[in-house]
């Protein structure tokens, strides 16, 4: 294993997820920062730094997954533990931005609350934020510190790719997704398709109609996030019945709550490719789920910032 030897760097993880900070630290060549998370009593947070960090570059590694009001609360407590402690630099390393989904005002009276946690993030102390697939990606403006966005795509292509597969067409599950879709088509030097769905609620997907051919191809549904999984589902029985072979998926980030892991089970999707920004518990491991790992990019970016390089060329 190569060894990075540089004192003023440091990674510590919090308990979103360890194994993904504990791989990012085995690729950069480490030890992972000496801390602790643990509750009171009652249940509040305590966080120790059990090493001197004065001066250092510190990267902090935690998802604000299920449970996102947790995670978020430890994340804050820590960077303020962390720039009580001296740390030059305090960077968050969010694999998953929760809250991100609501990054608008959509209808009267709602928040944004994508841009509350931002503020509270730099509230706290943070000074850069390292993510990964934003769902929109305006919400790098939220911040007024740098924002590095890193992509989930290149690493879910590679894996198709690997695939060697014929006659892709790479759908998008909304129009939202088109970007998104063209990356991953640019890449499979495949065409792209849109299904066009009306939203009546949160969570309640109906799809309306296709754009694009799918007949006699392998389809490839790419999305950032997979929550219920009704979306997917639903696109993967469309898609099969204008036509198309068969039908993978792929996300960044597989949130895949309340029934999502019983409806990918039963439905005609071949293979769910996700990679690992949020921990999938051994319930959500089915056979149908690839979980690709984002660690050798996470920790190269790390590296660039520590190192004051050029970020950019991760963002292809």
């Amino acid at each position: 294993m190569p060894t990075y030897d540089d004192p003023y760097l440091k990674v510590f993880t919090l308990n979103s997820n360890p194994a993904l900070a504990h791989e990012i630290t085995n690729q950069i060549g480490m030890e992972m920062g000496k801390s602790s998370v643990k509750r009171f009593s009652d249940g509040e947070i305590q966080v120790n730094i059990e090493e001197s960090i004065r001066g250092c570059d510190v990267f902090l590694v935690q998802s604000t997954s299920e449970p996102a009001n947790e995670h978020l609360m430890e994340l804050l407590i820590m960077i303020d533990a962390v720039k009580r402690a001296s740390a030059k630099n305090i960077n968050v390393v969010l694999p998953y931005y929760g809250y991100a989904r609501q990054d608008r005002k959509a209808r009267s009276r709602e928040p944004i609350t994508s841009k509350l946690v931002a503020n509270l993030l730099e509230t706290a102390g943070a000074t850069r934020v390292i993510t990964t697939d934003l769902h929109a990606s305006q919400i790098q403006g939220f911040f007024d510190i740098p924002v590095d966005q890193l992509l989930g795509e290149p690493i879910l292509s590679k894996h198709f790719l690997d695939k060697e597969m014929e006659d892709v067409v790479v759908v998008s599950p909304d129009h939202g997704g088109v970007i998104r879709a063209r990356k991953m088509a640019d890449r499979l030097k495949a065409p792209i398709a849109i299904i066009d769905k009306r939203r009546p609620k949160p969570n309640v997907s109906e799809v309306m109609n296709i754009i694009g051919d799918v007949e006699d191809k392998t389809a490839i549904i790419v999305d950032d996030i997979i929550d219920t999984a009704g979306t997917m589902t639903l696109a993967a029985d469309a898609l099969l019945e204008k036509g198309a072979k068969e039908v993978y998926a792929c996300c960044t980030h597989p949130v895949l709550s309340g029934p999502a892991i019983e409806r990918i089970e039963n439905s005609n999707i071949k293979e769910l490719a996700v990679t690992n920004t949020i921990v999938l518990p051994e319930e959500k491991q089915i056979d149908k789920i690839k979980q690709l790992s984002l660690a050798p990019l996470i920790a190269e970016a790390i590296i660039r910032v520590h190192e004051q390089t050029s970020v950019s060329t991760l963002f292809e």
